[in-house]
């Protein structure tokens, strides 16, 4: 029997060597010279050193191979400090040791839990999963049974474990939130640093019963659920409990009856408190596509302490935002989710009336606070609150609801605004300084001190007039230098790089060369290319910034005709539609432009290539926000411009998948009065109007005709013009679509997806209505969105003609 169980032992050490890469003691990772981090076979999972906040941590990422920024899932010993020395990992019989350079003194990264057991050997899987093994393979340590933010596909949270969200996305130790595995069988969102109680909570899944044990486990195919510990039954799929991104019918389709290889899927509690699930689709050419599939809060102000202290949670264009106080100023202007700070000095205080003088008191409606310690609480009018307080010198603010007023010293935390909550009326009052004042003799302030007699009154105003008129000629001799040195200036700068007609006509940051050289790494990654160069991903601000750099490459005449063009249309042109510019370049015959960085690609790239098509709410929202964006290049900006290049190429989703149209180097301006001109044949083949090709002016109907062709693919996630399909029939979409309006069998073209009969039909109309080939019988883009929005009625199109195909 002894050489069977050898035989086992063997057959079980080599099946571990096939299906994972086995480091053996003594194994090391040195910071300082860059080791290649220990990988899982398939190279997706690594496990070593990672760049924080300027310096190194330890931990397992998803690798994107160079080809998009790796995800951290776990971090060892998360709330040390970085390390700015050399240190090394090394795996001997005690664990995973890590050994700084300057101390020289070992921590513990990894280690079995009985200090009796020797290590063997280590493992990086192809699961993420980061373990140990004795000498006869068994797991005595692993990275999931010590989750931090983030759980993977066959990871479990095991009972009274929790989830602590990271302090910001490149800073991974503990941050402001934690969801908490309860040993009541409730799974609960709650903000870290205040007691775990119901009335902190924002979200549960509400299955806390008596002796019932539950873990929670995100399957290998992306379902969360709640197992039963005694008999490992699952006990509730929460997925449907939490808002849904996409459809989730279609992402269980897509990761059920497909093979999983290519997919990682991980659930994660975010930096903002939300705790949402994705999926890491690995391309074959390398890297890996993120896709958030679902999230437990849909409203983030429902998120108890997203903002910081001193400001609350409010929404602008249906985006959560954190606001200051008044009386208070964003703590890191960058990162207006942690808090605001006082912006006025505290005047002395003397209490009672004296105190009227120095401070104000601003209300604000609806301002609640779910926490707080309140030195007194009173039975009083609103009016009276509000007088207490500004006389009281321990008061900073008051709450007011039910007719009890309720006093605070700042800071406060977790305010909520509750917009049209008519069951809950509240009143907040802050008391805010006037100025700064500072006492002469550190008690009484000046402008309290009792006025000294004896002195003309006259003499005082003499004296005062004149230093005053002496500090004007001061400054008006200064500015004069200034003024003449700053123009001198301009004017050789000017007959450097050819007066381009701009510095009137906007206000837009300067930048070098050399700053963007350095802000893009070298022009490095490459995000795409527009009609006249290559458009660039960086960074600014140490890398909290992110831009688009676009790099004007043609032709100096073209390239300066574009960069002129591009800094008059955008930089004047200011809407939620529209993708900003930040600032340029010109420097000799360089000419760059720097945007704001947009997060989630382009219309097409969502259209045509996502493994999973936006559903249809988000289509119809889409097209809105497109429509709307050419109404204001057409109607609402100070002077209308023709885009002339309007396809799914240059509509660009930034980080919460709002639409904004991009690329203006095509923008013909319209001067004045005048609404159509001739120009040169532009924009791009199936998007282009008739009348591009017949020599006749061009008006801004082109661009409708083009908004035409973009609103039919994305109602019907395909492109117009379709050569794969195998009915010739079907080759081209508006023709398709036309004949299924007539027959009124528009819903064969959506099969499998529910959609809203009433509003596909209106947005196929409006379509139709817009490629017509003559401009004259397309409607303008202003009533384009009230058909959209069901304002106007819409009768049954003609046929689109065969040369506005």
């Amino acid at each position: 029997m002894a050489w069977v169980w050898a035989l086992l032992l063997l057959l079980s050490s080599l099946c571990v060597k096939q299906s994972s890469s086995i480091i053996s003691l003594g194994s090391s990772l040195a910071s300082a010279t860059q080791s290649i981090p220990w990988r899982s076979p398939s190279g997706r999972f690594a496990f070593g050193f990672y760049s924080q906040g300027g310096g190194l941590s330890v931990g397992v990422w998803l690798d994107g191979g160079g080809k998009n920024d790796n995800k951290v899932i776990w971090t060892a010993n998360r709330d040390d400090p970085p390390l700015h020395a050399n240190a090394t990992l090394t795996l001997n019989e005690k664990g995973l040791l890590l050994s700084s350079g300057v101390s020289g003194e070992n921590k513990v990264v990894a280690s079995p839990n009985d200090s009796a057991v020797s290590v063997f050997s280590a493992s990086m899987l192809d699961s993420g999963n980061f373990v140990l093994y004795n000498k006869v393979n068994h797991t005595i340590w692993e990275s999931f049974e010590h989750p931090t933010d983030t759980i993977l596909g066959g990871q479990a949270l095991l009972t009274n474990q929790e989830l602590i969200s990271s302090s910001s996305e490149n800073d991974h130790s503990s941050g402001r939130f934690h969801l908490r595995m309860q040993l009541d069988g409730n799974l609960v969102l709650y903000p870290l640093n205040i007691d775990d109680a119901a009335t902190t909570a924002y979200w549960a899944t509400g299955t806390n019963g008596v002796n019932l044990s539950l873990r929670l486990f995100l399957n290998s195919t992306g379902f969360l659920q709640l197992i039963n510990n005694t008999d490992s039954s699952i006990y509730l799929e929460i997925n449907y409990r939490f808002y849904q991104e996409v459809s989730y019918n279609d992402h269980n389709e897509n990761t059920t009856t497909s093979s999983n290889d290519g997919i990682v899927h991980s659930a994660t509690l975010d930096v903002d408190g939300n705790f949402q699930l994705y999926t890491h689709q690995f391309e074959p050419s390398g890297g890996f596509r993120t896709s958030r599939v679902l999230r437990a809060l849909k409203d983030y102000c429902k998120v108890v302490g997203f903002c910081g202290i001193n400001s609350y949670c409010t929404f602008n264009d249906d985006r959560a935002y954190c606001a200051c106080l008044p009386g208070t100023d964003f703590i890191d202007p960058q990162r207006n989710t942690l808090g605001c700070k006082r912006n006025y000095s505290e005047a002395h205080c003397k209490g009672g009336k004296d105190n009227i003088p120095l401070y104000n008191i601003t209300p604000l409606q609806n301002i609640v606070w779910t926490t707080g310690i309140f030195y007194s609480e009173e039975l009083m009018s609103m009016s009276a609150c509000s007088q207490t307080c500004l006389e009281d010198c321990n008061c900073e603010a008051a709450q007011f609801s039910g007719g009890v007023c309720r006093k605070q010293k700042l800071p406060l935390w977790y305010l909520l605004r509750q917009e049209g909550d008519n069951d809950v009326s509240s009143t907040v009052f802050l008391k805010m300084g006037i100025r700064s004042l500072e006492a002469d003799d550190g008690t009484v302030p000046h402008e309290l001190k009792p006025q000294i007699k004896g002195k003309d009154p006259t003499l005082k105003i003499l004296l005062l007039t004149l230093s005053l008129v002496a500090c004007s000629c001061a400054l008006l001799a200064i500015s004069g230098v200034f003024i003449f040195k700053f123009r001198v200036l301009r004017y050789k700068r000017l007959l450097e790089i050819g007066n381009l007609g701009l510095t009137g006509e906007v206000t837009l940051t300067s930048f070098s060369y050399n700053e963007l050289k350095r802000a893009t790494n070298g022009f490095k990654e490459e995000l795409g290319k527009g009609s006249f160069g290559a458009v660039y991903k960086g960074s600014l601000n140490r890398g909290r910034n992110l831009i688009a750099v676009k790099r004007l490459e043609k032709l100096v005449e073209e390239g300066e005709r574009e960069f002129q063009a591009e800094m008059r249309a955008i930089g004047r042109a200011h809407h939620k539609n529209l993708v900003r510019l930040l600032g340029y370049c010109a420097e000799d015959s360089k000419r760059v432009l720097v945007y704001e960085y947009m997060g989630n690609g382009s219309l097409a790239d969502l259209l045509f290539k996502s493994r999973q098509r936006p559903d249809w709410d988000e289509r119809t929202r889409i097209a809105l926000d497109v429509a709307r964006g050419i109404l204001y290049l057409h109607e609402e900006c100070e002077t209308p411009i023709i885009h002339c290049d309007i396809k799914p190429q240059n509509i660009l989703m930034d980080d919460y998948w709002r639409a904004k149209i991009s690329d203006f180097g095509l923008a013909k301006l319209l001067m004045g009065d005048h609404t159509r001109t001739f120009t040169v044949v532009r924009g791009t083949r199936g998007y282009m109007a008739p009348e591009w090709h017949k020599n006749i002016p061009i008006s801004a109907k082109a661009d409708v005709y083009s908004y035409g062709i973009v609103l039919l693919e994305t109602v019907f996630c395909r492109r117009n013009l379709d050569t794969t399909v195998s009915n010739p029939e079907e080759i081209i979409l508006s023709i398709l679509v036309y004949k299924c309006l007539v027959e009124k069998k528009l819903e064969k073209l959506v099969l499998g997806e529910e959609v809203d009969k009433k509003s596909l039909e209106r947005m196929v109309m409006v379509a139709l209505w817009c490629i017509q080939d003559e401009p004259a019988l397309r409607p303008s883009i202003k009533t384009v969105v009230m058909m959209l929005e069901g304002i106007t009625d819409i009768c049954i199109p003609p046929c689109p003609t065969a040369s506005s195909i």
